[in-house]
């Protein structure tokens, strides 16, 4: 049996990341036979970080890793889907769309305090503030470098916006991104959107999500779909 390792449920959501959810839905369309272990401290994980999976193998860290590793073994993410296109909206959702996630949760004032209770819940009160502002001021700075950490929120809502009508252009007539079929750029792109409606106190992209009936229907069908019983 496989081992996934992964963050809590939480905000309404399967893990606090989508990356774990992506990992979760990849592991169903395999038709593997799994089982979850929650995890809040990934430092001992390859990359340091979550999601992972502990197989007969050894470990494999990392969403793509796990994709991989599963379609070694026969797994078939993409049917007759468009993979230049889909390729082109995983990268998109990947390293555009979650670091916009990540602002919201860990640069709005309002949000972080539930942020920091809900990921560092493990750590007695008196180190949970001091150790979370630490991740929190570096994570913030390696956004500032990325440079979406320098805009407003309203600028962020701008550089976001065509991401957001693309996956609507897609969606126009489709059940799915890449046609009537599910495929590998929903389980990535559904799980974004849906992370981003979950941020626990709204945010103009929060709210521009939950409110768009399109983007709205297509993360909850995929989530329905995938979602283990």
């Amino acid at each position: 049996m496989i081992t996934l390792i992964t963050y809590q449920a939480g905000f309404g959501q399967l893990s606090y990341s989508p990356f774990c959810v992506k990992a979760m839905w990849l592991l169903q369309a395999a038709g593997a036979d799994w089982q979850r272990e929650d995890s809040n401290d990934p430092r001992k994980m390859p990359y340091a970080k979550l999601p992972a999976i502990r197989t007969p193998e050894g470990i494999i860290a990392d969403s793509h890793n796990i994709q991989r590793y599963l379609e070694k073994r026969g797994a078939d993410f993409w049917g007759e889907a468009d993979r230049t296109l889909g390729h082109a909206l995983i990268r998109m959702a990947e390293e555009h769309m979650y670091f916009h996630l990540v602002l919201d949760r860990w640069g709005e004032g309002d949000n972080w305090p539930v942020i920091r209770d809900a990921y560092f819940a493990a750590l007695p009160a008196l180190l949970r503030k001091p150790i979370a502002n630490s991740i929190r001021n570096g994570t913030l700075k390696g956004l500032h470098a990325q440079g979406l950490g320098r805009f407003t929120p309203a600028e962020r809502m701008d550089r976001i916006a065509p991401d957001l009508a693309a996956i609507t252009d897609r969606l126009t007539g489709r059940n799915y991104l890449m046609g009537q079929q599910i495929s590998l750029p929903d389980y990535t792109v559904a799980a974004m959107l849906g992370a981003m409606m979950a941020t626990p106190v709204p945010t103009l992209l929060s709210k521009r999500v939950a409110n768009d009936a399109v983007l709205s229907d297509y993360a909850s069908r995929v989530a329905e779909r995938m979602t283990p019983a």
